[in-house]
């Protein structure tokens, strides 16, 4: 890293620090992911990942979080009051406010579908993730939440897939936490790309088992890569 460049990160993280707070049954699942080196670079520009278990929180016997579904139906529903205990511990005031000052997200496969420009709206401001289990989250949730996000048209065991892959997404536009800014300008989905997906990448060897890379890479010719990646891009 060239001197002085972790200085120059620190300060663009100063532009705009956000705070990720995840509710989820499992907070080991996130250890794995934590320990990648962009969440560290995260984290070393001041940005925070809080990790909240239900379990610690719930105002039920027994560590209870969930409970039959009224109506009947197979499956366990998580409680309202056990989603609302655990967030007001962690977080100042009624739980029903807090969307109020940050984008408060149920991951859920009713929600809108994540893409590029929603994780972007996401990186304005705090935010807080509310993982589901079994199947679901009472419905009531509805009046905590500021989103309902899907990752997907198909289930998963919880949210915690879901979660991790919206802040995956949301910290790829904090600036500071990919060190070559570059590289996420023209990604795929991009505006730059015009929400297309990104051209086809090579590297060496030219020649492996017959499979050649286009001629056009290798010639040195800037603007004729230039054009031949467009073409690539409007190809889909």
């Amino acid at each position: 890293m060239p001197r002085g460049s972790a200085g120059r990160r620190v300060a663009a993280g100063r532009e705009r620090l956000v705070r990720a707070d995840v509710f989820t049954l499992f907070p080991q699942a996130f250890e794995w992911y934590l320990s990648q080196v962009h969440v560290r670079n995260a984290v070393a520009l001041g940005h925070r990942f809080c990790l909240t278990n239900y379990r610690d929180h719930t105002p039920l016997s027994h560590v209870q979080v969930d409970d039959a579904p009224y109506g009947g139906g197979a499956g366990m529903v998580l409680r309202i009051d056990v989603v609302c205990a655990a967030l007001e511990a962690v977080l100042p005031g009624d739980a029903a406010r807090l969307k109020d000052g940050r984008r408060v997200v149920e991951l859920t496969p009713k929600g809108r579908q994540l893409d590029d420009a929603l994780a972007a709206e996401l990186a304005r401001q705090d935010l807080v993730l509310l993982c589901g289990r079994y199947e679901g989250i009472d419905e009531r949730v509805t009046h905590l939440v500021s989103d309902r996000i899907s990752i997907g048209p198909y289930v998963l065991s919880g949210g915690e897939v879901a979660a991790m892959a919206v802040l995956d997404a949301v910290m790829r536009k904090l600036p500071g936490v990919i060190s070559n800014p570059d590289s996420v300008v023209s990604e795929s989905h991009s505006a730059v790309l015009e929400g297309g997906a990104e051209y086809p990448h090579y590297t060496r060897p030219a020649e492996f088992r017959g499979w050649t890379v286009p001629d056009v890479l290798l010639s040195g010719d800037h603007g004729a890569v230039d054009r031949w990646r467009a073409a690539q891009v409007r190809k889909g």
